[in-house]
């Protein structure tokens, strides 16, 4: 099991909160759906969750929702 945080500034602000602010209902719907799968499963299917190539353990959450694609960047 994972644990998906939310980074923070100094301030306590959370750029992703503000980014899921910013989304229609049903994308920011779709994000969070995405992020508890990769909470959840064991083995998230690549489509939602992978490690980017040649990097030092950067990880792509990957979000499709019609003509949409969000992408969130993390590490562990």
């Amino acid at each position: 099991m994972r644990t998906v945080i939310f980074y923070r500034l100094s301030t306590g602000q959370s750029p992703i909160e503000s980014f899921l602010d910013s989304l229609k209902d049903k994308q920011a719907q779709k994000v969070l759906w995405v992020l508890q799968i990769i909470e959840e499963l064991e083995s998230v299917p690549r489509q939602y969750f992978k490690k980017l190539v040649d990097s030092e353990g950067i990880w792509e959450v990957r979000i499709q929702f019609g003509n949409d694609i969000f992408r969130l960047l993390g590490f562990f």
